[in-house]
């Protein structure tokens, strides 16, 4: 039998949509800067993002801020996961709130795990 026979199709290598988490969940990093951006054509609003360095590395970031109202500045520490925002272009992080320097958005009452908040007994 000749060894044509048996090298069968590889498989095609999955691309990571994060990949400067480096196979991470999480990572951790420091802001450099704290703006506003506008989305792409359809929608129109401020976006707030961070620009931030992966901790022990000089890997760069954009992350867009979920919520309303932050309390970021320059050299805040926040964390950082993966997940694209389709209308911000460049933009394929998010910063997970209630972590580090980033608080949670006030008087949030739904969808309270995505924003850091826990929940309110009246």
């Amino acid at each position: 039998m000749s060894k044509l026979f048996f090298n069968y199709r590889m498989k095609k290598q999955k691309k990571s949509s994060s990949p400067k988490l480096d196979n991470n969940p999480q990572k951790r990093a420091i802001c450099l800067r704290v703006l506003t951006i506008s989305p792409k054509k359809p929608n129109s609003a401020n976006r707030r993002i961070v620009k931030a360095r992966l901790f022990n590395s000089k890997t760069r970031v954009i992350a867009k801020v979920p919520g309303e109202g932050h309390n970021l500045q320059q050299h805040s520490t926040v964390l950082i996961k993966g997940g694209r925002v389709k209308d911000l272009i460049g933009v394929s992080y998010l910063t997970i709130r209630n972590k580090y320097d980033l608080q949670g958005v006030l008087n949030r009452k739904t969808r309270r795990s995505l924003y850091g908040i826990k929940k309110t007994t009246h």
